[in-house]
């Protein structure tokens, strides 16, 4: 197990991190692309309409990928909140300042999507739905971390301060996901189950799940490039990074 340990911190690393996911970018962006583009072209286009919502339901194959990484994004930015709090790695003080904005995009596309699911289905943009509207919080949560984090002057205590409240914020993902359970709610319920039959149609079902990988390939993707060009603007002054862009160290 300390053998696991020790090879596991060492990609705590500045420079190793940042090497390793430069190799990891491209095929993560390879994935996004092989499962993204057919299963998009299939689900707005040649996949069968609804029987009861008709063509309007297309909009789940955006709504629901970013729905789940929006909330898989706050479950790792907080992870590496409690790593910044507990072991104070840079590394992991960056992954909170870097998911946060990524995270607050995915939402805010969960948002207008389910508004735009929304008028047609409910006959309104906006209801004040209990999922809905602990999205809405999530967004909120999301956007306290960017400004928590940029209002010190020391980055690194903005950073163990977003991390803080990452960790607070937590109470809400539960809340999210059985909102449809606990409250009377317009929101339909789950129709994907990992354990258990699926109540959407196979044919519905595979492009629902290739575009919720890509989703999350392309939250690794940018998460990679954000923290390493984190890395580079944080370490600046190390000679690894002069070495990572071909240039001479500043004291040589």
């Amino acid at each position: 197990m300390q053998k696991f340990w020790i090879w596991l911190t060492r990609f705590a690393s500045p420079p190793v991190f940042y090497r390793v996911a430069g190799l990891w970018r491209p095929w993560l962006g390879l994935a996004t692309l092989l499962f993204g583009v057919p299963a998009l072209i299939y689900g707005l286009f040649f996949a069968p309409a609804d029987y009861l919502q008709g063509e309007s339901y297309r909009i789940i194959y955006l709504h629901v990928p970013a729905a789940w990484v929006s909330m898989l994004a706050y479950v790792a930015m907080a992870t590496a909140g409690a790593a910044a709090l507990i072991w104070h790695t840079k590394l992991s003080e960056l992954a909170v300042v870097s998911i946060a904005p990524l995270g607050a995009g995915f939402t805010a596309l969960t948002l207008l999507t389910g508004m735009l699911w929304g008028r047609p289905t409910w006959g309104a943009y906006w209801v004040w739905d209990a999922r809905l509207t602990s999205e809405l919080v999530l967004l909120f949560l999301y956007l306290g971390v960017i400004g928590l984090a940029s209002a010190y002057g020391d980055a690194r205590r903005g950073a163990r301060a977003a991390a803080l409240l990452s960790l607070v914020g937590l109470v809400n993902l539960p809340i999210i996901h059985y909102s449809v359970h606990w409250w009377n709610t317009l929101h339909q319920g789950s129709t994907v189950r990992i354990f258990g039959e699926s109540s959407i149609d196979g044919s519905m079902l595979w492009a629902l799940l290739a575009s919720a990988m890509a989703a999350k390939f392309y939250f690794a993707w940018s998460l990679l490039g954000r923290l390493r060009l984190q890395l580079l603007a944080a370490e600046s002054e190390k000679a690894w990074v002069a070495k990572a862009l071909n240039l001479e160290p500043a004291d040589a």
